[in-house]
């Protein structure tokens, strides 16, 4: 079962707790292109959908970032979550070769 997303890249010298109070989640996108990693934002509400539906290092997740046109299959590498609240903190994909 795959999962779609979409991501946005996250701008230029933003800080990671300005972004969580305006409903963003920080994550990073490994192997975009050989070895290169991008920066990127989720919504916060469906980066909590994905914690739920989403297995780490199982399900490959559909993963779009419409600002740099690229799509591609992903697998959820990494999901931090705050240390006493139930909300995500920070999520890390790589990038699955087709």
């Amino acid at each position: 079962m795959a999962i779609a997303i979409e991501c946005q890249k996250r701008p230029e010298g933003s800080k990671p707790n300005a972004l969580r109070r305006e409903g963003l989640i920080p994550a990073v996108l490994y192997g975009h292109q050989g070895t290169e990693s991008v920066e990127l934002t989720l919504d916060e509400k469906k980066a909590i959908q994905l914690m739920k539906d989403a297995i780490v290092n199982k399900t490959v997740i559909e993963l779009s970032i419409p600002h740099l046109s690229w799509n591609g299959k992903t697998v959820l590498h990494e999901v931090q979550s705050h240390p006493w609240k139930p909300e995500p903190y920070h999520f890390s994909f790589f990038a699955v070769k087709e």
